[in-house]
């Protein structure tokens, strides 16, 4: 079982979501998915959840 990197983790997964509508990922930062500014750049849509660590 290969044990996981902590740098490597936080580089991939730091500020990560995924669009709910089209499963887009991209980069955002928490305060703006919180307040609504941030959208999809594909879809336009504002629904995002984190990205699922493995």
């Amino acid at each position: 079982m290969a044990t996981k990197i902590p740098a490597a983790q936080n580089r991939l997964m730091k500020n990560a979501v995924v669009c709910k509508v089209c499963k887009h990922r991209m980069r955002l930062d928490n305060l703006k998915i919180l307040s609504g500014k941030a959208k999809c750049r594909k879809c336009k849509s504002k629904d995002f959840r984190p990205v699922r660590k493995k």
